[in-house]
């Protein structure tokens, strides 16, 4: 059954079996993605439930905070009038009414109730009018009925003491209990009217009623007719009080009524209507909240089920192509296992199918018949390697040989230098030495002789010796010095040894075995480089890069007797490093000889005989021996400059120029134009 199926699979084609796993991919992913979509549209909609009604539910609580804290300040108003609370309760008034209007109208759950919050709310702040107005009755009657009689008695007893004439009078007793019972009554009436203390209100009475009980008393104890009078007065401002006090009393009782009926009622209600909603809002949301759980859990489930149904689907089918593959794949392997084993005379199989791996089971062939073509020529190849290996081998030997020719070249011309300049002062103390020997016959000729010897003959014999053996130490000392230098150069070069060295007397040393050169062209050279410069490397290395950049220069740069000048420069570069520049101001290189300066056999100068090899060697000592680096900046007609900056102490070693030239080639040239 497998291979049946495997068969009926591989008349598809590969592209389009994977294709179907990802159509059923798609399959999956655009059902789950619609039922997730009506899922996240219920899901939306209970949302926006659950928020609307917890939106609803922070105006619910605004409103109830705002008319309770409206309610404390009319309170407060009432105890103790101002104008700030009075501004306080209108600011706040319009905010209950503002919320009412701008938000709970607009509010979609809200909008139905908000008539009957209005209407409570209105009723709520009108009772705050009618209450101002009752207050300000109160105000009046206070001040007129009660303080208008209060102050009046207060004159009247005033008379009535000044009308007695002294504190034994008859009348004196009543009159002081009466005006201690007035002063206490003002006192409880104040403290009534400010904070309708019942206690305070029976207090005001009984002193008025102790007022009433005294003013006969007085009358009939009245000695004169000024106190008679004024006391018939003050009976009736008395009686003025008692009406107006009552008054009072009324309008307290009406004002406490209102601020219960209409005021605290009517907050009352609103709280009451403001919990009703607040109810209906919770049950809403639990409403909604119930109908988020039992959607998501629906589109859950429903997922899982249509993801576990695809799932199967997705592998069975995964399995059966899978196989449809792996199966002839692994065919395609073990023959492919068997070539590379050297078995080629097994055939692969499944070469007629149609498909993709078909294909590749015919190239397979292919590559097995190609093999048995190739283990053929094998043979052939083999000896052909042999004989490249070998010509490979003798060419880097010839390269090694050129540059050690080279170098040798180099060597025998600073020799050939060398000697031509030992020639000089030797060839003038020779001279000088035979003129003195043959003077000195002379002298020992005149001495012998019969005429005897004059003393200016003496003095003549002893400034010319004098004369001679000056030039003689002076031509000397110059060779011993030029053949010391020579000697130093030399050894150096020829054994690459390392040790420390002076970059100042190295340099100058090199010099001194470079003027023969300097002396057959118009080239002046100019030498900066300071005293106390040390280095540990290889001087022989120093001397052949310097001779080799020196020589460069005067073929190339200044060819043709071309007058110029050579500038070698030395600083030091931070605490590790020395950097060396040999500029000349001559002709130059363009881009193209730039870039091939540092190749081992380039030259410009190839028909005059150059190699090619001594910037290749110049490059190889500072980078491998000496471990620094070079560069080479340059235009066309303006000069060149080497830069070398090389370690104060070497980190190549001593035979690292001495392996193979192509290990020694530069992999980089860095130069400017």
């Amino acid at each position: 059954m497998r291979a049946r199926l495997v068969g009926a699979l591989r008349a598809v084609p590969i592209r389009w079996r994977i294709l179907s796993i990802a159509a059923l991919n798609s399959a999956v992913v655009i059902v789950l993605a619609a039922m997730i979509w009506n899922g996240a549209q219920v899901l939306g909609s209970a949302w926006d439930d659950v928020r609307q009604v917890r939106e609803s539910d922070r105006i619910l609580a605004l409103l109830e905070s705002e008319t309770g804290r409206l309610q404390n300040l009319i309170h407060r108003y009432i105890n103790q009038p101002s104008p700030d609370l009075f501004a306080e309760i209108l600011l706040l008034r319009e905010a209950v009414l503002g919320t009412l209007t701008d938000r709970a109208a607009k509010d979609p759950m809200l909008s139905g109730s908000v008539e009957e919050l209005e209407r409570t709310t209105d009723r709520f702040l009108n009772g705050f009018g009618e209450l101002r107005t009752v207050q300000a009755t109160i105000a009046k009657t206070y001040e007129e009925q009660v303080q208008g009689p209060a102050k009046d008695m207060a004159g009247l007893y005033s008379i009535i003491e000044g009308a007695t004439g002294h504190r034994d009078a008859l009348i004196w007793p009543s009159l002081g209990k009466s005006r201690e019972a007035f002063t206490a009554m003002l006192v409880a009436a104040n403290s009534y009217y400010l904070s309708q203390s019942v206690a305070a209100a029976d207090d005001a009475r009984r002193h008025t009623e102790t007022i009433e009980k005294t003013i006969p008393v007085m009358i009939d104890l009245a000695d004169n007719d000024l106190q008679r009078m004024a006391l018939q007065k003050l009976a009736t401002r008395t009686t003025a009080l008692q009406e107006g006090f009552a008054k009072l009393s009324e309008q307290l009782t009406n004002r406490t009524e209102l601020l219960r009926n209409t005021i605290d009622a009517s907050q009352a209600e609103a709280i009451g209507a403001i919990d009703d909603l607040s109810t209906k809002m919770r049950r809403r949301e639990q409403k909604a909240q119930e109908t988020f759980d039992r959607t998501l859990g629906a589109i859950s489930r429903r997922v899982l089920s249509i993801a576990v149904i695809f799932l199967g689907i997705i592998l069975s089918a995964g399995v059966l192509i899978a196989l449809s593959i792996r199966l002839p794949l692994q065919q395609i392997m073990a023959a492919m296992r068997a070539i590379t084993l050297g078995d080629l005379g097994r055939e692969v199989q499944g070469t007629r199918a149609r498909d993709e791996v078909g294909a590749m089971a015919r190239a397979v062939e292919v590559f097995r018949e190609n093999a048995i073509a190739k283990r053929q020529t094998e043979d052939e190849l083999r000896a052909s390697k042999e004989k490249a290996e070998s010509a490979l081998l003798e060419l880097n030997t010839a390269q090694q040989n050129l540059i050690d020719a080279e170098r040798l070249a180099a060597l025998g011309g600073l020799v050939a230098g060398v000697a031509h300049e030992v020639n000089n002062p030797i060839g003038i103390s020779l001279t000088v030495a035979s003129s003195f020997a043959r003077r000195s016959e002379i002298f020992e000729a005149q001495l012998r002789g019969d005429g005897g010897l004059r003393r200016s003959q003496l003095d003549e014999f002893v400034q010319s010796s004098r004369d001679a053996s000056q030039q003689l130490v002076a031509n000397l000392t110059r060779a011993g010095e030029l053949i010391q230098s020579f000697k130093q150069v030399a050894v150096d070069r020829s054994h690459a040894e390392r040790r420390q060295f002076s970059l100042s007397e190295a340099t100058d040393q090199i010099i001194a075995s470079l003027r023969p050169v300097l002396k057959r062209s118009p080239t002046t050279l100019q030498v900066d480089v300071p005293e106390g410069l040390l280095l540990d490397g290889y001087p022989g290395s120093y001397g052949q890069i310097l001779t080799n950049l020196f020589l460069n220069a005067a073929n190339h740069a200044f060819a043709d007797g071309r007058a110029g000048t050579i500038t070698i420069s030395a600083r030091p570069r931070g605490t590790d490093d020395i950097e060396i520049i040999f500029a000349d101001d001559g002709a130059g290189m363009t881009p193209d000889v730039q870039r091939q300066a540092f190749d081992p056999f380039f030259t410009t100068r190839r028909n005059e005989g150059g190699t090619g090899l001594g910037l290749h060697i110049v490059y190889n000592l500072v980078t491998q021996q000496l471990g620094g680096r070079m560069m080479l900046e340059s235009k066309l007609g303006q000069g060149t400059t080497f830069r070398i900056i090389m370690p104060r102490i070497a980190k190549g070693g001593a035979q690292s120029t001495e392996s193979d030239g192509t290990s020694q080639w530069p992999n980089r040239t860095m130069s400017s134009t």
